[in-house]
């Protein structure tokens, strides 16, 4: 029964492709990691290991979450979902394929493992951590995102309820209290005190982030039970998740494709205008809105500009340890340019005109290609779904930029010099982006070296003291602009940004239309593997 998908994976030209892709993307970030680490007086090991963690989870939400995600969306389903197959083992078998498909991604790693393990870098004992751990976590991860998209609104909607009550809780006492939790609690009963702060103490320790790091740091075996612990911990959810994800899989293709019709006339809903696209693009990308993350970020970037503008003045008996690790790893500059480049990851991957496949992208053409639209219709859609998505990202930066300027530590011109590298970074992004959706190639591998490869490029530049160079990759820009007094050295980066931009954009907004249609003849009546 197995055997048809993982021929079906091992096969397929595009998926082919993207695993390729992220192989190499993969090795890139590693060794960039590791360059960014060996250039560390101390702590550099557990950077390291907080890399491949990032990478791991990175993967494993586009491996498992992307795939398994998108096969619903296709009413091809439906002659599985009646086959002998039954829902629960095709959601196996393609779990297990994207399983397997990660393994492979994070084993490549190991020989740079191994050859930090000949420099005395990392230990041999820490080698099978560096390898496990990313894999058991991004499949967490990437099962996470599956079965949350496959369950009913209404539970998708109590959800989101409850996880803004756990990031508030997080910011009320991972943030502003922090090591003064014991100070807050002090009027509470001993026991309900001890309680709590043993409940707090116990979710930091069996964090994977934390685990990682001590067992990279500590003497070998220290760290063995709980790692093996938390490891347990992880398989069990993976365990549970793909029980959930197959019981739901024939559920959530009813519900998008035969739910009953529902009287929404009283119901408000934005006008569809003179740009029906546009309006299509953006209802699009609103189905899964990743509001959670948007409050993790807003939130906790609220508390920083505040702390950031109290400087000394900031109360004593609220907690400071998280700003000033913060502060020690770039401080605001650093949080503002990563919230830009987050806000830029729906353009450069273009979830609003992107389809999963090369039938539906097909059968879409199809009608598209028969109307008037031209190619400022489709840039002007794909546009409204990249900012819809990245806006609240984008207004989160911009909040911790004024509150450098309100706190003395920089001035406004900085600030809107790196508004402009910001502004110009995320139209390059879009433009790379919207080039790639019009030539049929594969977003994914683009999106994951403007967003992932650029910052590590930037960062480990910065860390070699290659400053000029570092401000002429885009990301760079954004962060140095932020930290330095504006003279003419962050001209050319900025003005690079927007010169390729604007030449991308205007060359791809003459080729637009022509290169659908050539990609609609190249594939329509083609049989697809995928």
């Amino acid at each position: 029964m197995l055997l048809p998908f993982f021929r079906l994976a091992a096969t397929s030209p595009n998926r082919q492709s993207a695993f390729r892709w992220l192989v190499g993307m993969h090795l890139v970030v590693l060794t960039a990691g590791a360059a960014v680490a060996l250039s560390i007086q101390q702590g550099g090991t557990p950077l390291l290991g907080h890399v491949v963690l990032i990478a791991g989870i990175v993967e494993g939400a586009l491996l498992l979450g992307w795939r398994l995600a998108q096969i619903p969306k296709s009413q091809s389903l439906e002659f599985l979902l009646v086959s002998p197959l039954r829902p629960a083992g095709l959601f196996f078998a393609e779990t297990l394929v994207g399983l397997s498909r990660l393994a492979m991604i994070t084993f490549a790693g190991l020989p740079l493992f191994l050859l930090l393990e000949t420099e005395g870098f990392v230990l041999l004992s820490d080698v099978p951590a560096l390898m496990v751990m990313p894999w058991t976590w991004g499949a967490v991860t990437g099962l996470t995102l599956v079965t949350w998209s496959y369950e009913n609104r209404s539970i998708r909607r109590w959800g989101e309820r409850v996880v803004m009550l756990l990031i508030l809780t997080y910011l009320i006492i991972g943030v502003l209290a922090a090591e003064k939790l014991a100070l807050w609690l002090k009027d509470l009963p001993p026991d309900v005190g001890e309680f709590v702060l043993d409940g707090i103490r116990l979710m930091h320790a069996y964090s994977p982030f934390t685990v990682l790091r001590d067992v990279l740091r500590d003497p070998p075996g220290d760290n063995l039970a709980r790692c093996l612990r938390l490891e347990s911990i992880g398989l069990a959810a993976l365990a549970l998740l793909t029980w959930r994800g197959a019981c739901r899989l024939q559920g959530h293709f009813r519900d998008r494709h035969y739910l009953p019709v529902q009287d929404v006339s009283r119901q408000w809903r934005p006008d569809v205008g003179n740009k029906p696209l546009s309006w299509w693009a953006v209802k699009r990308v609103s189905e899964y809105s990743g509001k959670v993350n948007l409050w993790l970020a807003g939130g906790f970037a609220v508390l920083y500009a505040a702390y950031t503008v109290a400087g000394p003045a900031w109360p004593s008996w609220l907690g400071r340890q998280v700003f000033v690790m913060f502060d020690q790893m770039g401080g605001v500059p650093v949080l503002a340019a990563a919230l830009v480049v987050l806000a830029a990851v729906p353009a450069a991957f273009q979830y609003g005109l992107w389809d999963s496949n090369a039938q539906d992208r097909c059968r879409r053409l199809e009608l598209l290609l028969l109307t008037n639209l031209d190619a400022g219709d489709y840039w002007h859609a794909a546009a409204a779904a990249a900012w819809r998505r990245g806006r609240g990202y984008f207004a989160v930066a911009l909040l911790l930029w004024l509150s450098l300027v309100v706190s003395g530590q920089a001035g406004l011109l900085q600030i809107i010099a790196a508004l402009a590298c910001g502004v110009a970074l995320w139209g390059l992004y879009f433009a790379l982006g919207f080039r790639a959706f019009s030539r049929g190639m594969q977003a994914n591998n683009l999106g994951m070296i403007l967003t992932v490869g650029l910052p590590l490029v930037a960062c480990l530049l910065c860390r070699s003291d290659l400053v000029m160079l570092a401000g002429l990759v885009p990301p760079g820009g954004v962060y140095l602009t932020a930290t330095e007094p504006v003279t003419l050295a962050w001209l050319p980066g900025a003005v690079l940004t927007g010169w390729l931009a604007l030449i991308i954009s205007r060359e791809t907004q003459m080729q637009c239309v022509s290169d659908l249609r050539r990609w609609y003849d190249m594939h329509h009546g083609q049989k697809s593997m995928e």
